[in-house]
């Protein structure tokens, strides 16, 4: 079974790499551990947790999306909601409240989900960001449960993966196969780097 540890990186758009990291560094508090760059292109890279980031691409040309609240359907092309990012506490969700309302950030009340605790507001792109606390009396990854009243029959199966829906390689990838291919952060194994 493959395994997984956590959400490496998300890969966000912006057009102004200033106000994202006064954003996500400065306000969130998220560390700044990466930066890749050359004129008319920069990937940053911010620390949400010690398995997670979540980076931006600048493009000058790009135009942040038109706000869209969360979890509001909508018609036509679309292919993300919003980011929801997890902290320790209620305590947690209360200082980025604090945070965000002394900037003169919109930023929603505190909502119980019955398995988590929220409160929403928007970065500097219009990217919609939810942040969550577990509450403690509900524990999905222990406990899944599905409360939809028409669940998905393929839901239905279970919460582990059900096999035989898709084909198994014949055999592994031979080791004079497994090439990889340098790519844009070779720079930081290279030692070419501001640190």
């Amino acid at each position: 079974m493959i395994r997984y540890n956590g959400v490496n990186h998300l890969a966000m758009v912006t057009n102004d790499m200033g106000a994202t990291i006064r954003f996500w560094r400065d306000l969130l508090e998220m560390r700044l551990v990466a930066g890749l760059g050359r004129p008319g292109y920069r990937h940053y890279f911010f620390e949400i947790s010690p398995h997670d980031m979540i980076s931006f691409f600048e493009w000058p040309e790009a135009r942040p999306v038109a706000e869209k609240d969360h979890g509001v359907p909508v018609k036509g092309p679309v292919a993300f909601d919003h980011v929801a990012i997890g902290v320790e506490s209620d305590e947690d969700l209360w200082q980025i409240k604090g945070r965000l309302e002394a900037a003169d950030i919109w930023v929603s009340e505190m909502i119980d989900h019955g398995f988590i605790h929220s409160i929403y507001s928007f970065d500097p792109n219009n990217i919609a960001i939810e942040f969550s606390a577990a509450a403690a009396e509900v524990d999905l990854r222990s406990h899944p449960q599905m409360a939809d009243r028409e669940t998905h029959r393929f839901a239905s199966e279970g919460a582990d993966p059900q096999n035989g829906h898709w084909p198994d390689p014949e055999k592994p990838i031979p080791a004079d196969e497994r090439i990889i291919y340098p790519g844009e952060g070779t720079i930081f194994t290279d030692g070419v780097t501001d640190e």
